[in-house]
Formats: structure tokens, C-alpha cells, sequence
């Protein structure tokens, strides 16, 4: 009686028995190690990417960089070009610095002043006077002051084919080196950079008072 009431409790005390026994001998091999549980499960590991690098610019692709207090020379240039170019045009008129007539050494001057160089408003034999001569290789760069006829007349040399001044005939114009001029040379004068103070623009381009007169500034024009 007491064997047949223990018995269902021994039968399913048993199998539970065999079911861990089973469970335990597909995840363990013979000899007691762990055997590998293949899964559907499928790990994303992150790809870790390298730094990117840039090659470094070669120096000769570099913008040049400027001097202590001045621009460079480039840009100074393009600068003093565009200066020029604004006033292309402009009418002639005896001891004037524009804004809308120059004489040929006001041109000269006003043209400097916008790009902020200052100096000594003048005729055309000051300012021989107060500049040094250029070196031979530099009389014909842009930017050169160039004198004719017993420097009574100044411009400013575009190139080896040309220069701008203010003429009595055309106002501010561009002129050819043909042989009328290049038998009018008196000389050439280079405005140094290094000398003269630079100024704000916006006061160089103030109207200017108690200019000094020009009577020897009328060239053969």
C-alpha cells in the first residue's frame, strides 16, 4: 500500500532526473568539458576606422605672408593698379588732385595716397628730388615714377611698353613708350615703401588744403 503511493512521487522524481542527465550530456562532451552551443544569434562588432589625414601644402602653394606693418608687394601692386584704373579718364586741370581732374604730379600723388602711402604733396621735380633712383632692372616695373622734358612731367610706369599720367591733351590716360616719350626721358624715381608711412585710406583720401603750387608741372602734353 505504501509502495503504491510512493510510486508516481519516485516515477516523476526520475524522470526529472533524466532530463537534467540528458541536458547536461548535450552540453557537456565525455570527458566533462563544455562543448560549443551553436546559436542563430549574430554579434555586430563596430569597424573601427583610422584617423584621416591631409597632406600638408607645399610651401610654394602657400599665401606669402605679409612684413611687420606693410602688405606684400603683390598686393600692394594690385592695390595701386586699381587706384590707377579708378581714375582713367579723368579730366586734366592745372594743380588739382582730383577727385575728377588731376595735373600730371596730383595724379601721381593721389593714386599713392589711395593705397595709403603719404607723402609730400609736390611738383613733379620734388618728388626727383625726394626719391631714390631705382635699380637699372627696376625702371621699367610697375610702379616706377618716370620724368620727361627737364622734369616738367611724371607718370607711372604700367610696364616696358607703357605708362599712366595725367595729360594736358586726353586727362589720365595710358600711354605707349613710343619714340615721342622714350626721347623725353629724364629719369626714374622709385617711391620707397619702407620710408613712407602707410595711413588709413579713408584718410588719405581727405581733400587736401593749402596745396603747394606746380607752376613748373606742365609737361609737352
Amino acid at each position: 500500500m505504501i509502495v503504491r503511493k510512493l510510486f508516481p512521487c519516485l516515477f516523476v522524481a526520475g524522470f526529472a532526473l533524466g532530463l537534467a542527465a540528458n541536458a547536461a550530456a548535450q552540453t557537456n562532451d565525455f570527458d566533462g568539458r563544455p562543448r560549443v552551443v551553436l546559436t542563430n544569434k549574430v554579434t555586430v562588432k563596430p569597424i573601427e576606422k583610422a584617423p584621416i589625414t591631409y597632406p600638408l601644402t607645399p610651401i610654394e602653394n602657400r599665401a606669402p605672408a605679409k612684413s611687420a606693418g606693410q602688405p606684400s608687394l603683390g598686393r600692394f601692386n594690385t592695390e595701386l593698379l586699381t587706384a590707377i584704373e579708378s581714375h582713367l579718364g579723368s579730366s586734366y586741370h592745372f594743380n588739382t588732385t582730383g577727385p575728377d581732374s588731376f595735373d600730371c604730379s596730383g595724379f601721381v600723388w593721389r593714386a599713392f595716397q589711395d593705397v595709403g602711402v603719404s607723402f609730400q604733396r609736390g611738383p613733379a621735380r620734388s618728388y626727383w628730388a625726394t626719391f631714390a633712383p631705382p635699380p637699372k632692372e627696376e625702371e621699367f616695373k610697375f610702379g616706377t615714377l618716370v620724368f620727361f622734358s627737364g622734369l616738367k612731367h611724371v607718370g607711372i610706369v604700367a610696364d616696358e611698353k607703357g605708362f599712366y599720367h595725367s595729360a594736358r591733351h586726353g586727362g589720365v590716360v595710358y600711354s605707349p613708350f613710343n619714340d615721342y616719350w622714350l626721347s623725353r626721358i629724364d629719369g626714374f624715381r622709385r617711391v620707397s615703401l619702407d620710408s613712407m608711412p602707410l595711413r588709413e585710406k579713408a584718410r588719405a583720401k581727405k581733400p587736401v588744403t593749402n596745396v603747394q603750387s606746380v607752376e613748373d608741372d606742365d609737361g609737352p602734353e
